[in-house]
């Protein structure tokens, strides 16, 4: 491996995230939307010769805690700071048995109830959807939690300084902002999209509440910490592998103005860059993305139809951040040779790398069966084959 490297992780990333050319492709590892699945962090672990506990970070996802150990051993130039549920939220995973089977449930504040059955301990599915047969009436009287809790963020500001201050990292926050799939999460995917058609007015009272509770939420995150962090990570899953889930213009109308709004009150109040997470073939999304005030598009999901990494450099390369694109995940990454990951790998970098504006990651979370021979490939071609030629840096896409 060459030794290039002549910035510090947030320089790097900040630099990429300007659309100016830092020394490499900054990565990243370890978010809830870029994470890896506690069965591949197992078999990666083991492959690597290390002994560590896995720490689950995301219950729903089970999605493994990196450690430092395994961060420092994958360049990965990133750091996240998260925010606690209310002090109030009678969290924690309990045991039910239902239809023959035991089931690990999990209650979130919304109400929703996710699910895992222990004989199956991949992820959590909805098995409740609290708002499934509710009028709009009882919408307002719904017990929505509180967003502005003062307790979700104690200790939020200390531990950003910590990694801006006392370490070379960028400071990345939890995922949040989270407005559409709240609804479908609450009424259940099949009767919200009846009710995105028959009863727009049901979403609306739906949407308005989940917005005022993450306006309340980023008041005080961004008190707290507005002014310590790199990147803030919002999103909705919008699309799916052949184009949007819903009629674009149903968003227009009754989605993107929330979102919108959220965003530009984000943006008011920080420099820190603006992450959207959906999955699929997005593309006739990301113009009002980035009408919205997005900065960065995550996970860039290549295989999906209409997103070749080419045309996406190409036509919003000026306006956006791609933030993972790295390997096809669907098919290469865990069914493929260690030699074809490095192969898609390179070709994504030769697409994405020009002019900067890219951040390195996998595509969405590193699933269960990926083999861990693939994702030392990954990261270690990503490594190899990011660095930007010393003519070129420092110069705008």
């Amino acid at each position: 491996m060459r030794s290039l490297k002549t910035m510090t992780s947030r320089e790097r990333v900040l630099k990429a995230l300007a659309h100016e050319i830092p020394d490499r492709v900054p990565i990243d590892l370890g978010g809830n939307q870029t994470g890896i699945h506690k069965n591949a962090y197992r078999s990666l672990v083991r492959r690597l010769g290390f002994e560590e506990e896995v720490e689950i970070m995301d219950a729903v996802q089970q999605l493994a805690r990196p450690s430092e150990r395994i961060l420092e051993r994958f360049r990965v130039d990133t750091r996240y700071v998260r925010a606690a549920p209310a002090p109030s939220w009678k969290g924690g995973i309990v045991k039910a048995e239902r239809s023959g089977r035991v089931w690990h449930d999990l209650t979130d504040e919304f109400g929703v109830r996710w699910s895992m059955p222990d004989d199956q301990r991949l992820y959590m599915d909805i098995t409740l959807h609290p708002l499934a047969g509710a009028t709009i009436r009882d919408v307002h009287d719904y017990a929505w939690p509180k967003g502005d809790d003062p307790g979700r963020f104690a200790g939020i500001r200390e531990r950003a300084l910590l990694i801006r201050d006392e370490t070379p990292y960028a400071v990345v926050s939890g995922i949040s902002g989270v407005i559409y799939e709240f609804g479908w999460y609450l009424r259940g995917l099949e009767q919200w999209f009846c009710d995105l058609l028959t009863a727009p007015e049901f979403c609306e009272a739906v949407l308005d509440e989940v917005l005022e509770y993450w306006l309340d939420w980023f008041r005080l995150f961004l008190d707290e910490a507005g002014d310590v962090v790199d990147v803030i990570m919002i999103g909705d899953d919008l699309a799916g592998q052949d184009g949007p889930l819903f009629n674009p213009a149903i968003y227009r109308r009754l989605v993107k103005p929330r979102q919108k709004r959220l965003v530009q009150y984000i943006r008011s109040r920080t420099a820190a860059k603006i992450w959207y997470h959906t999955c699929g073939s997005c593309l006739a999304y990301i113009p009002d993305l980035i009408d919205n005030g997005v900065h960065i598009l995550n996970p860039v999901q290549t295989g999906a139809k209409h997103m070749d990494a080419p045309t996406l450099k190409r036509r919003f390369g000026r306006d956006l951040v791609f933030w993972g694109g790295g390997c096809d995940s669907q098919h290469v990454l865990p069914r493929g040779t260690p030699a074809e990951v490095a192969a898609d790998v390179r070709a994504n970098l030769a697409a994405f790398m020009p002019g900067g504006g890219y951040v390195f990651n996998s595509i969405h979370n590193i699933q269960g069966e990926v083999p861990p021979e693939n994702i030392v490939a990954m990261y270690d071609t990503a490594y190899e084959f990011g660095f930007y030629p010393k003519s070129s840096r420092g110069g705008h896409s």
